[in-house]
């Protein structure tokens, strides 16, 4: 497949956003100039995206930037009928998303010299944890934002892509100890505190920091990054054991320190309709849910059309509950289709990981790819209750200027790696 295959599955995702654009309008009204400005800029930018990269000889998988232009759209659209004030602010964090998504395939073609700076990854990550315990603003039940008045900002989203660093670097250098192990225990080789004990001092620290935040969602997509990395660099399934046990003892622990954490798990294991006999707080905690099942089984096969449901009955339905509104309007159809579109992603993720020359890239890969299908997943899977319920935002269509911004620097740097590792095969 040529880039110009690309421009042409991104002209197929322009004309997705112009139907979804004009039916929107056509439902709501509203500035028509603003409407259509909102979506012709967009799909003007992603293809002039293309096209420069056509242009420059650029080698990167063709697939992975119409993928994300198809949730970028659906973000629009979604938005513009949930509320417009959202879409127009969505609009303009994706114009920066794209803004950083060049910069870093033109930054870091040879981004390799990142694996030598691991420490200073570690380093600047707990201390962007840090900042938000003394001076963030509370969220959800989670104080991992803060507040620079004409926006909020959250920095775990970017931690997120410093801890796959860390990790990649760290691991990369000393995958055969990981791997193979310096000393016998109960029969186990085992790598020792020399090879584990940076990996998992500072692994601790962010979950400890995170625990602080309450932000026990990011907490898990960090720990499952980690399993997910570890698996990749030493294919050993005693770790991922080993650290499924951790996690599920730090579940419990999670439920019995946090009020908040404990009512989702609760609502999760029992009927949710049991709860709003409850208090004020236990309602509003299961009438998210309740409405989101609601909306999801009101949806059928079909849907009820784009701008026909009722999704504004959810709470937050505009980040975390934004697919049950999609699944509500598009059906199962219109949600699966959603779900398959990050199946791929993640699929072209893992290639670009198998073709990268060196362990340092496929880790990075690896990690950066496993970090958005389990964020996915899990907002996923907590909206049809096959999870307990976390604020995690669905990467690249829920509003969110940080983690839409985080999500584009991830996919700069899987185009990166993929880049270069094509460029050797001339």
């Amino acid at each position: 497949m040529t880039r110009r295959d690309e421009i042409s599955l991104l002209l197929l995702a322009g004309l997705f956003l112009a139907v979804g654009a004009f039916t929107v309008y056509l439902w709501r009204g509203g500035d028509a100039r603003a409407v259509f400005t909102g979506a012709a800029v967009p799909a003007l930018a992603f293809l002039l995206l293309g096209i420069m990269w056509q242009a420059l000889g650029f080698r990167a998988d063709q697939y992975l930037l119409p993928v994300v232009a198809v949730f970028s759209y659906a973000s629009l659209v979604f938005l513009y009928r949930l509320q417009p004030e959202y879409a127009y602010r969505q609009f303009v964090w994706l114009m920066a998303g794209l803004f950083f998504l060049f910069l870093t395939t033109s930054l870091f073609p040879r981004y390799r010299w990142l694996s030598e700076y691991k420490y200073v990854y570690g380093l600047l990550g707990v201390l962007l944890l840090i900042v938000p315990i003394f001076f963030g603003v509370e969220q959800g039940g989670a104080r991992s934002w803060l507040d620079f008045g004409l926006f909020h900002l959250q920095p775990s989203e970017f931690v997120k892509i410093l801890a796959v660093l860390f990790l990649a670097s760290f691991m990369s250098e000393n995958k055969m100890v990981l791997a193979r192990g310096t000393r016998s225990v109960l029969g186990l080789a085992l790598p020792g505190p020399g090879e584990w004990g940076p990996l998992m001092g500072m692994w601790g620290v962010s979950l400890i920091l995170l625990a602080f935040q309450r932000d026990l969602g990011t907490a898990l997509i960090y720990f499952g990054t980690f399993l997910a990395m570890v698996y990749v660099a030493t294919a050993r399934v005693l770790y991922i054991t080993f650290g499924l046990g951790l996690f599920t003892a730090g579940g419990a622990l999670s439920c019995l320190l946090f009020d908040h954490v404990k009512q989702r798990v609760d609502i999760w294991l029992l009927n949710p309709y049991n709860f709003i006999e409850l208090g004020d707080r236990e309602y509003n905690q299961a009438y998210q849910i309740i409405q989101s099942l609601f909306a999801i089984g009101a949806g059928g096969v079909t849907g009820a059309g784009l701008g026909a449901g009722y999704p504004r009955y959810i709470p937050a339905v505009h980040t975390d509950f934004i697919f049950a509104a999609i699944t509500e309007e598009m059906g199962l159809a219109g949600g699966l289709g959603i779900v398959l579109l990050y199946l791929f992603f993640v699929y072209r993720g893992l290639k670009v990981a198998l073709e990268a020359r060196d362990d340092f890239s496929k880790l990075l890969a690896s990690g950066l790819t496993a970090l958005m299908g389990l964020q996915a997943f899990i907002i996923i899977a907590g909206v049809t209750k096959l999870l307990p319920l976390t604020g995690v935002t669905l990467p690249f269509i829920s509003y969110g200027g940080s983690s839409l911004v985080a999500n584009f620097i991830i996919l700069g740097m899987l185009l990166s790696i993929s880049h270069e590792a094509r460029s050797h095969e001339r």
